[in-house]
């Protein structure tokens, strides 16, 4: 009998706390708790809890699972945070992190805002959020989001899922004192890093080039021109 979709992300859950990817109960629930059967192509989602990117049209991809669990635990969420993405793509990375900073059962619920650069990937990202239960926790946004997003700045956290030529000085500027960014920086289709940066009380940023990653480039004015 054919593993149900639960089961397929259990085991996956299962896997990637076997491997130190996961390393927390709340990274771990959130994982658990969202379907990324129901925000991937309906022609990919026998291959939804397969720990690796799946194409969501468009030339762009949702990132692999481990990518997604280490960004969350690299980002430090707590309920009640407000937190920016660049790069909503099909909208799962940000339900995950809804179900940290905003699960249902809260009472300080945080938010996440998401912007995305391709029109129709916001459209898509939209309708399955909603789809999935997340629009009251998500905000997804048509636009250029390295840029950021003033109108709801400052963020206690900042994540972004396309590789940029560094960390852009709008998404620094709205990041709050003791904020974390998450970013991969470099070229892009090669040589690229995971940093990690925190904003000083004198709003300079510190940070630290943790790994070796590979994301689509990002687009936009502090992006790449490709």
């Amino acid at each position: 009998m054919r593993e149900s979709f639960e089961e397929q992300r259990r085991k996956a859950v299962e896997d990637l706390k076997a491997q130190g990817v996961i390393r927390s109960r709340k990274v771990e629930e959130a994982m658990l708790r969202v379907p990324r059967e129901k925000f991937v192509p309906e022609k990919f989602r026998s291959q939804a809890y397969l720990d690796t990117p799946l194409p969501i049209g468009w030339g762009q991809t949702v990132s692999a699972l481990h990518m997604v669990a280490l960004m969350c635990e690299l980002l430090e969420l707590e309920v009640g945070h407000r937190v920016f993405e660049v790069g909503a793509g099909c909208g799962y990375h940000a339900a995950v992190v809804a179900e940290i900073v905003a699960p249902k059962e809260a009472e300080n619920l945080g938010h996440v805002y998401t912007v995305e650069i391709v029109k129709e990937l916001a459209d898509l990202a939209r309708r399955n959020l909603e789809g999935a239960s997340y629009a009251g926790r998500v905000t997804v946004i048509h636009g250029d989001g390295s840029l950021g997003f003033p109108e709801q700045a400052p963020y206690d956290r900042i994540f972004v899922t396309a590789a940029s030529p560094g960390i852009p000085p709008p998404l620094a500027q709205q990041l709050k004192p003791g904020g974390i960014i998450v970013i991969p920086v470099g070229d892009p289709y090669s040589n690229q890093v995971l940093r990690v940066a925190r904003k000083q009380p004198d709003g300079k940023l510190s940070w630290e080039d943790l790994l070796g990653v590979a994301f689509v480039p990002l687009r936009g004015t502090y992006g790449h021109r490709v």
